[in-house]
């Protein structure tokens, strides 16, 4: 009588680079989970936001913790922080797990002034809009309230009251005739 073979039966999960394949995620799942397009997914991992691993037939799987990365840099993303930021904060932040409290809480401390600052110039802005809208000649070139003579230009480019220069240093009294 030929012998038997026993069958043998692992109920492991099979791991890639020391990941178990349950807690890998292909990327349609992450996209449909994160809220956030494959491609921009794949540009996030171009710039090693984030990372995969890779099947043999070259598909990409993300570990499940990469959710939570995904969720941060778009919560970034919305309060105005450029991908660079983003890099810099998620370099302090464990790339094989997700962050501890503690680890999150240091990081959003340390965005916490630059958010109070933000703040302070959106609420200057929105009170700034409102002054000038009221007077109705919505230009700052030929405004003679706010600008006269385009005094602002010699402080250099762009919006200057709106990047912070206080007008009073432009034109001395004028938040007093305003």
């Amino acid at each position: 009588m030929l012998g038997t073979v026993q069958l043998q039966v692992h109920l492991k999960s099979s791991t890639l680079c020391g990941v178990r394949s349950g807690d890998l995620l292909p990327i349609g799942e992450v996209a449909a989970r994160s809220g956030v397009a494959p491609s921009a997914l794949r540009f996030y991992e171009s710039l090693c936001l984030i990372r995969s691993e890779r099947t043999s037939g070259g598909h990409r799987l993300y570990p499940r913790h990469q959710l939570r990365r995904v969720a941060f840099i778009r919560i970034a993303q919305r309060l105005g922080l450029t991908l660079d930021e983003v890099a810099e904060a998620l370099a302090i932040l464990p790339p094989d797990r997700t962050p501890t409290r503690a680890q999150w809480a240091k990081l959003s401390r340390s965005w916490r002034r630059r958010l109070d600052e933000r703040i302070a110039r959106l609420e200057a802005l929105r009170d700034d809009l409102t002054g000038c809208i009221g007077c109705g000649c919505l230009s700052l070139r030929r405004c003679t309230l706010y600008n006269p003579g385009d005094l602002a230009s010699t402080r250099g480019p762009s919006a200057r009251y709106l990047l912070g220069d206080d007008p009073d240093d432009i034109v001395p009294g004028l938040r007093e005739r305003t």
